[in-house]
């Protein structure tokens, strides 16, 4: 996931963050499995051109690229599909803009946002949304305390096993990750992890790996018998 403020702050200007940003994303290509474009805040064609950019260099690798919230950029784009905010449109208005093969993704802070409404048990039969209206995966948290949210709610361990438990599509934990926390949350039942802060480069921030050195130990943790 992106966050090109904390990737450059030194930045004196909004097209040294991007070409920061495309560096750091190159290096990411055929090493991790998806790349969120998280940058909300960029003019339509900044983010278009950085989108184009990243998924052209990425196909036909492992990696899958998807870009948040922005369907007219993400058709424009050519990108593999879309992230929704938890108070975003409802997936399947988004996934019948798109083509047929589109990711489609969902960012979600408790167990509530899964049900059809909130406060409304998920898990019971009768309450389970149809499945056109399911994102192909959810990413849920703050799991942990994390810097890019200090003062956010986290949901901790027993929250990602209860979603996991009941959850019909692939779940990805996300909020202060490092490889022991990986591991905990792949025992507790997610498909995998989101993160940001151990993928910068190193000395950037307290957790931060660097992108190859953080994709092999996560993968490492998270494979361990």
């Amino acid at each position: 996931m992106t966050d090109r403020r904390r990737l450059s702050p030194d930045a004196r200007t909004t097209l040294e963050e991007i070409r920061a940003l495309e560096a750091w994303l190159d290096e990411a290509i055929d090493l991790v499995d998806l790349i969120q474009i998280r940058e909300r805040d960029l003019p339509a064609s900044h983010l278009c051109a950085l989108v184009t950019g990243i998924a052209g260099r990425a196909r036909g690798t492992r990696t899958t690229v998807v870009v948040n919230d922005r369907a007219d950029v993400g058709l424009a784009s050519g990108a593999d599909g879309l992230h929704v905010r938890a108070d975003g449109p409802p997936v399947d208005r988004l996934r019948a803009l798109g083509p047929p093969h589109w990711l489609m993704g969902r960012s979600i802070h408790s167990l509530a946002e899964v049900g059809p409404t909130p406060g409304v048990d998920f898990r019971e039969p009768a309450n389970r949304l149809p499945e056109s209206s399911l994102a192909d995966y959810l990413i849920f948290g703050t799991v942990f305390r994390s810097a890019s949210k200090p003062d956010g709610q986290t949901q901790g361990l027993e929250a990602v096993r209860a979603l996991t438990a009941a959850a019909t599509v692939p779940i990805l934990a996300i909020g202060g990750i490092d490889p022991s926390r990986a591991a905990a949350c792949r025992a507790a039942g997610a498909a995998g992890i989101a993160a940001i802060g151990i993928f910068l480069p190193d000395g950037r921030a307290p957790e931060a790996m660097g992108i190859t050195r953080a994709v092999e130990a996560l993968r490492a943790a998270m494979t361990a018998e």
